[in-house]
């Protein structure tokens, strides 16, 4: 009887540590470091439109996706941006699956009503336009959306946010689901850009380049990048805005080491 009981306590034992088990980290590129006033940037490329800053003490989640692998061995999230409904920029899985507990989230109209009811006490609405100062950063929302415009298409404009968020002194762009727009284009003290190009959702390499060279930023990175197609050229895209302005820093970092 002791021997029965013995093992069965130890089973239930192996059960709840299993349950307990982190998950193993996905691979992920490695992080890069930007100085600002506060101290560094980090920034921590997870998948497709999905980043980590951390900064100043906070942990900032951007269209936190791709499953709590992605994730693992990264603090918790003090802020969540989240720039649009679709399943790549919300997605409920992997919010489950993450300790979002005590995190602010900044999204969107169209996002509060698709978060489940849990989250609600954390949501702070930002409409295009519109500013947030939290935790001793800004974060401002920027339109996103398709050219030409119309009510069919993938993106349509005031529904969901792009974001320029003031680290330390150093403004960082997140372009979200856009095409080289007038708002884009009009960017002005840009240090950080996160730039998407996958067609047919948003723009391709040549527009997203033309876009940059606009509004001048400091540094880029290419980033939501995969299409309908497979992954789009941001090698072309790197060169043709080097060939026109060799000041930016285009930086490409692989936002798919899984294939996905």
């Amino acid at each position: 009887m002791k021997s029965f009981l013995l093992t069965a306590a130890l089973a239930a034992f192996a059960v709840t540590a299993q349950a307990q088990t982190p998950p193993a980290a996905a691979p992920r590129a490695a992080a890069d470091q930007i100085a600002t006033k506060k101290g560094p940037l980090t920034v921590q490329p997870i998948t497709h439109g999905s980043v980590v800053f951390t900064w100043n003490g906070k942990t900032i989640y951007v269209d936190p996706y791709g499953g709590a692998a992605a994730y693992a061995g990264l603090a918790a999230p003090d802020v969540i941006l989240i720039t649009d409904i679709h399943g790549d920029h919300l997605d409920p899985k992997t919010l489950a699956a993450l300790a979002v507990g005590k995190a602010l989230m900044v999204v969107p109209q169209a996002v509060a009503d698709k978060l489940p009811a849990e989250y609600r006490a954390q949501v702070r609405i930002l409409r295009n336009g519109q500013r947030l100062d939290t935790l001793g950063m800004s974060v401002s929302a920027i339109p996103m959306y398709n050219l030409p415009e119309a009510a069919d298409a993938p993106h349509t404009k005031g529904r969901g946010n792009g974001y320029v968020l003031n680290l330390g002194g150093k403004n960082v762009y997140l372009s979200g689901d856009t095409e080289d727009i007038a708002e884009m284009r009009a960017l002005k003290g840009i240090d950080v850009a996160f730039v998407c190009m996958n067609l047919p959702y948003t723009m391709d390499a040549n527009q997203a380049a033309q876009g940059v060279l606009a509004f001048k930023p400091r540094i880029v990175y290419p980033y939501h990048y995969r299409g309908q197609n497979g992954l789009s050229d941001v090698g072309s895209f790197k060169k043709t805005v080097n060939m026109a302005n060799k000041k930016i820093d285009v930086r490409l970092r692989n936002w798919y080491p899984v294939a996905q």
